[in-house]
């Protein structure tokens, strides 16, 4: 499908999808690792790319071991969703036996697949271009079961409802569909079901036109001695030259089995009529089948074989707790605003914030999908939420009547400075101890937790104390100058490892401490870093790392020494009083560029996290860091959605970028420059 039609038609696709209550997962392999669920700037990387490749579960070793790129056949994604735990996949149609398969021994790794694999495939039926009848024959071999949805056996071919034979058996709607695929499930039997899905009867195009064009091609296929797997693409390219291309008006199929990502040559409202119909009843039968599975009345799950609490035991992904806000963003057209009750000219839109929220979207782009623990009332806009954060591991959110979802009005002055923020932020006093502790499990057993300051007190107690006795790594969020010293309150903060205030929450927190009095924060840069060395040097005592925000100026890690630069794994072992303090600049950003300031901090902790969690070098992990907060900054939410693995990864970092500079830091004495380093 050409460039950008492919792009359109996916995202049309995973929003049908949704709208029939499913999270669409797209599937494609980029540079050698494959990606179940793909992001926007994902698609458009494969819907650009000139080198692609076909990759079958045949494939699956070389292309992952040569880093490289392309599109899965069916039985690829069906070993890529059965690794994921999915039971359902929605696709165009499957391959099936060629004709003269018989001689030629040509037939699709689709169908063994089928018989080794426990998804359920929803398609249109198999091509016209291939032998029907010894497909369903080899099919049966397999111990596939096949079934048609609605009220006919007619088996469908692609572009006509009737193939002229019939299915094994029918379901009638997407009850029954369900039904077919729990007790397959549940039976163990470790193969699949093929749910034949016939094309809407108003976009069918003509069977008898389209098959007297395949005929009249197989024959000039055989005269020309094209045999195998030339066949296929001989045949599409002569089909679609003798129905003037009215073949690909309903046969969108043909190209979808070629390109696995449910695209295909798509020209008109009625082009699309099939994918839309199959993405429809997929997403439908998935929903009724997430029914079916849930246990009732408190009972066990049959098909689950671990309790909840090994279950969470057993997964160590990062675990984030904090506050999700709806935000309305008011910027203004201008730098210099009337205050007074004039009306300020600007733009404003809503997006979606919260610290917490910010930090596990930015990880979950990252490709490290944190569970997010949060609440969110019983209104209008919760649903909004969880619609825009489906990519998000939202079941630690809890759905609470009477309560109002969290909203923030945010004032930002042309070249984007936070000028006012308003929030109605009573529903985070929500998160408490009691709904934290039924995920005590993932928190024993993450290889992090993170905690912003919109959390109880109580609750960054809770978490301080598993994290302590469990040996697990601690970032805080202090989130704003009132909020910063929660944890400082008691002594939960020694087991904090990772802290990231700006400057004025770094004071704020040495005031509660009693370490220093009020004091006024300079204006040089030099002036604020040294101010902020001084004023982490006493919480290294226990924080393994602090990781001071400068805005425009980058970022400065205080913390231990390994070699020439400050260590963020926390499991190193380091001398306690071998300080050392590293200020990284950020790249230059033209002002006219940034239009959102309000998550470029989270942003930049959860591109310098994922680095730690990859097990990077120092300078890796903030450089990423820093390429996803110049991203935000120039993203109209506090989040940008070009963030991602590909945007955000070792190729990136290696750019140019202004050399850090290091102190040497005695506790005593205060500090003295060691060196700049290129």
């Amino acid at each position: 499908m050409p460039y950008p039609q492919n792009i359109s038609m996916a995202s049309q696709v995973e929003e049908i999808v949704r709208a029939n209550g499913s999270v669409p997962a797209t599937v494609g392999i980029i540079e050698g690792k494959v990606h179940i669920g793909l992001r926007e700037e994902e698609i458009k990387f494969l819907a650009t790319s000139k080198d692609c490749v076909k990759v079958s579960r045949r494939d699956l070793p070389y292309v992952i071991s040569q880093g490289l790129s392309g599109g899965s056949t069916v039985s690829g994604t069906m070993v890529a969703a059965h690794h994921a735990g999915i039971p359902i996949f929605v696709t165009g149609g499957i391959g099936g036996v060629h004709r003269d398969g018989e001689s030629t021994m040509d037939v699709s790794a689709d169908l063994t697949e089928l018989g080794r694999t426990p998804v359920a495939v929803i398609s249109a039926g198999i091509k016209s271009i291939l032998d029907i009848g010894r497909t369903l024959e080899y099919l049966e071999t397999q111990g596939v079961c096949v079934s048609t949805f609605g009220d006919s056996r007619d088996f469908p071919a692609f572009f006509t409802p009737r193939s002229g034979y019939k299915a094994p058996y029918h379901v009638q709607n997407e009850e029954e569909a369900a039904r077919l695929i729990a007790s397959s499930l549940e039976l163990g039997l470790n193969s699949g079901v093929l749910i034949s899905v016939p094309i809407p009867l108003e976009n069918a195009s003509s069977g008898r036109m389209i098959e007297e064009a395949i005929h009249q091609a197989l024959e000039e296929a055989r005269k020309e001695g094209i045999v195998g797997k030339e066949v296929t693409p001989f045949l599409l390219s002569r089909v679609n030259e003798k129905t003037g291309g009215k073949s690909l008006d309903s046969s969108i199929l043909i190209c979808i089995e070629r390109v696995k990502l449910l695209l295909s040559f798509l020209n008109g409202t009625q082009d699309i009529a099939l994918i839309k119909n199959n993405a429809g009843v997929g997403s439908r039968i998935a929903v009724a089948l997430s029914k079916i599975q849930k246990p009732k009345g408190g009972g066990r799950k049959e098909l689950r074989h671990r309790t909840k609490s090994e279950e969470q035991m057993s997964d160590s992904r990062p675990v984030v707790i904090g506050g999700i806000n709806v935000d309305f963003i008011a910027k203004a057209a201008r730098d210099k605003m009337e205050f007074g009750g004039q009306t300020n000219p600007g733009q404003v839109h809503q997006s979606f914030g919260g610290v917490g929220r910010n930090l596990a979207d930015c990880l979950s782009r990252l490709g490290v999908r944190p569970l997010f623990i949060s609440a969110v009332g019983q209104d209008d806009l919760s649903d909004s939420v969880f619609r825009y954060c489906s990519h998000m591991d939202m079941k630690g959110v809890a759905h609470l009547k009477g309560h109002n979802t969290a909203t923030y009005c945010a004032v930002i002055s042309g070249s984007g400075e936070l000028i006012l923020g308003l929030g109605d932020m009573e529903i985070h006093q929500q998160i408490t101890e009691k709904h934290v502790s039924q995920f005590a499990g993932r928190l024993r057993s993450s290889r992090l937790l993170c905690i912003d300051g919109n959390v109880p007190v109580s609750t960054i107690q809770y978490v301080c104390e598993v994290a302590r006795r469990s040996a697990v790594p601690v970032c805080y969020e202090p989130t704003d100058i009132d909020k910063a010293s929660k944890p400082f309150t008691s002594n939960s903060w020694t087991a904090l490892t990772y802290l990231s205030p700006n400057i004025k929450e770094l004071l704020a927190i040495n005031r509660t401490l009693g370490y220093v009095e009020d004091i006024d924060i300079p204006c040089k840069l030099e002036d604020i870093v040294d101010m902020a060395i001084s004023l982490s040097l006493p919480l290294l005592e226990n924080i393994h790392c602090v990781i001071v925000t400068l805005g425009a100026h980058g970022v400065l890690l205080c913390g231990h020494r390994r070699d020439r630069t400050v260590s963020l794994r926390a499991e190193d072992k380091v001398l306690r009083d071998d300080l050392c303090a590293v200020h990284y600049p950020a790249a230059p950003i033209p002002p006219e560029e940034i239009i959102n300031v309000s998550g470029a901090g989270d942003s930049l902790m959860a591109g310098l996290l994922t680095g730690v969690l990859a097990e990077y070098d120092t300078d890796t992990c903030v450089r990423m860091g820093l390429l996803a907060a110049r991203l935000s900054l120039r993203s109209r939410g506090p989040i940008s959605q070009l963030i991602s693995p590909i945007s955000v990864s070792l190729q990136q970092v290696t750019e140019k970028w202004p050399p850090p500079r290091v102190w040497s830091v005695s506790p005593s004495n205060g500090k003295t420059i060691l060196q700049t380093r290129h």
